[in-house]
């Protein structure tokens, strides 16, 4: 085999290994296949708009509970649309306080691009980040304080998330969808 062919299957060899690794990493598939998810909400009536905001941890006493009228109920803490951030994304982000002093997130017809480790977020960061969505905004939201809630099920549809009992929400500022792979945010809704 001559030197130059040598050369020449080596550098084929090197660009193979490259694309491949690059495959693996970025999973560009991802962006062409949806995983549509479509969680019902909960039957508990929304009896409220919480008057302490993300803080409220405690249903309020003037309203009634579950166990008064047999059906559940629950306070609205927060709710925003979303808008884009590395991403197109939609829909909106609300926050439930139950009656029984449980607090959940619910993402209503959220349509965001798929990708690899996508994660949802309660952040103390701005949503937009602080230069009102320039580059570089987007990969700020894990700088602060975040309560994650567990992996993005679905880019696609409606879905509901618990919020840990121990998570404090006070001075949080928006809901990201979160890509911890490539430390970039796909979108955020402003609950402050």
């Amino acid at each position: 085999m001559s030197r130059r062919k040598a050369i020449l299957l080596g550098l084929a060899g090197v660009f193979a290994l490259v694309v491949l690794v690059g495959l693996l990493v970025f999973q560009p598939w991802l962006l062409f296949i949806d995983d549509e998810v479509d969680e019902a909400d909960e039957t508990g009536q929304v009896v409220a708009t919480a008057s302490e905001g993300l803080s409220q941890t405690a249903f309020p006493t003037d309203e009634p509970s579950a166990s008064d009228s047999g059906e559940p109920r629950r306070v609205e803490l927060a709710a925003a649309d979303f808008i884009d951030g590395e991403h197109g994304t939609s829909g909106r982000a609300i926050l439930y306080l139950r009656d029984d002093g449980t607090r959940y997130l619910r993402l209503e017809d959220l349509d965001t691009s798929n990708g690899p480790d996508l994660h949802v977020w309660i952040t103390d960061q701005r949503s937009g980040g602080d230069c009102g969505g320039c580059f570089g905004s987007w990969m700020s939201y894990d700088d602060g304080r975040y309560v994650e809630l567990g992996d993005l099920k679905g880019n696609q549809g409606s879905q509901n998330y618990e919020i840990p009992a121990d998570a404090n929400l006070g001075g949080m500022k928006s809901v990201v969808i979160w890509c911890d792979q490539f430390n970039v945010a796909f979108g955020t809704a402003d609950i402050s």
